[in-house]
């Protein structure tokens, strides 16, 4: 089985490179490709993608879910493996994603921890390890076979809360699979808000989604209430 690794990107010039050199110093045989699917950066993150000798993608439209269902349509592996370009996936992501296949999960993801030392942010990590919705999200990286997410028809098309969404879809299966290790996810949206209200923000759009808020509510509420997006 091969894989396919997509990274949604938006203005992310300054880190991206890292991540690629990362991704590629840590692949294995399985990995068929790495594939940046970019929604129309304003900095030079396509030039350094290119730069590091990696296929960009330029989306006719901006979000991550519209992003990350064209990198699909073009990819060529068997698995599918979506990683934001603030995440990190263990230097072992490659033989991971695939046991976990052979094991028999259909999707899955990893647990995670933040670039940072400061308690609070290991209380909301240590949450990770519980197989909850709440608990869940982008920044823990997923992987899907393809046949299934052709299947699910991929992403629905939000603007926010597109990986809760899937992953409800996913683990109504019961072959929905948390590797027991960690993603390293960037705390910079911590660092340019405080802890309290980002986790409040969070707490609040979640409960949103559960109860059928519609997307624009979502996004609105979102958008005013947080910075760095």
């Amino acid at each position: 089985m091969k894989i396919s690794i997509i990274i949604p990107t938006y203005n992310e010039a300054d880190y991206i490179q890292e991540l690629l050199n990362y991704l590629h110093e840590h692949a294995n045989s399985s990995v068929a490709e790495i594939l940046v699917v970019d929604g129309q950066s304003i900095d030079h993150t396509p030039q350094k993608v290119q730069d590091a000798g990696i296929k960009c993608i330029i989306s006719p439209k901006k979000g991550r879910a519209a992003q990350m269902n064209l990198g699909a349509r073009q990819a060529n592996g068997d698995i599918l493996y979506f990683v934001h370009a603030d995440s990190y996936p263990p230097k072992s992501y490659a033989n991971d994603v695939v046991q976990s296949i052979e094991n028999g999960a259909e999707s899955g993801c990893y647990r995670f921890s933040f670039d940072s030392d400061k308690w609070l942010l290991k209380v909301n990590s240590w949450f990770t390890r519980f197989d909850r919705l709440m608990c869940r999200g982008g920044d823990q990286t997923l992987f899907i076979k393809r046949d299934l997410f052709e299947e699910l028809n991929g992403f629905k098309n939000y603007a926010i809360m597109e990986d809760f969404e899937i992953i409800k879809r996913l683990r109504e299966r019961g072959t929905f699979h948390i590797i027991p290790k960690s993603a390293v996810v960037s705390a910079r949206k911590y660092e340019e808000n405080s802890y309290l209200k980002v986790n409040f923000i969070n707490l609040i759009i979640f409960l949103m989604f559960y109860f059928g808020a519609s997307e624009n509510t979502m996004v609105h509420a979102y958008k005013s209430l947080i910075s760095g997006t």
